[in-house]
Formats: C-alpha cells, sequence, structure tokens
C-alpha cells in the first residue's frame, strides 16, 4: 500500500491498483525475458525427440507396431537391457532418444522380428 500525504481516499484505491499492475507488468516481461533467452550453445547440447529427430521417429512408430502382440514389449526391454519403463520413455512418451548402442541393438531385433525370428525369447 501506497502512502502519499495528502491523498483522496478514494485514490487511493486506484494508486494500490497500479502498484499491483505494475508489478504483474514486471514479473511477466521477467518471464518473457527467461523464455526468450538464447539457448545455450555448446558441444553439450543433448537432442532431444521431436521435429528435430525425424529419423528417430520413424524408427519409434516401425517398433512400435511390432510391439503390439502382449508381452512383447518386455521381451524387448529384457534384450535390450533396460526397464520397461524406459522403453516406454523412448518409443510412447518420447521423452528420451536411446544411445548408438540400443538404437542399433533395436534396429536389429526389428529385422531379426520381420525376418521371422524374435531374438527375445
Amino acid at each position: 500500500m501506497i502512502t502519499v500525504p495528502f491523498c483522496h481516499p478514494r485514490l487511493i484505491l486506484w494508486l494500490d491498483l497500479g502498484e499491483a499492475l505494475a508489478v504483474a507488468a514486471r514479473t511477466g516481461a521477467h518471464r518473457v525475458a527467461l523464455a526468450m533467452r538464447p539457448k545455450r550453445k555448446g558441444s553439450y547440447k543433448t537432442r532431444r525427440p521431436g521435429y528435430d529427430s525425424p529419423l528417430w521417429n520413424v524408427c519409434a512408430t516401425l517398433v512400435q507396431k511390432e510391439l503390439r502382440v502382449r508381452g512383447t514389449k518386455v521381451r524387448l526391454a529384457r534384450y535390450l537391457g533396460i526397464p520397461r519403463q524406459r522403453l516406454q520413455d523412448f518409443l510412447k512418451g518420447r521423452s528420451r532418444l536411446p544411445d548408438a548402442e540400443l538404437l542399433l541393438r533395436m534396429l536389429h531385433w526389428l529385422a531379426e522380428k520381420r525376418a521371422g525370428r524374435d531374438l527375445s525369447l
């Protein structure tokens, strides 16, 4: 609350409202500045799944089509040596990308599965 000497009581409400709006504007400008700041550049930048990884999107879709049979996802996770939830993050949640070794093993599993041999049995 602003204390202004010799101020009319009705003006105090408008002064308080103006101060609240100014604080909200500063907070909003700060959040916009944080959101618009340039991204970090460097060799440590991690690639995330999404529109920047179209080949991974295709691969994940192909593997997902093979996982429709009950229990196949668990067997694939065991074959890869990762928890089932991690496989879920890779394929369904698309919140992570596998490393090169896991991706090669997934592609090998997919090729063998399509050839009629299931490596995870």
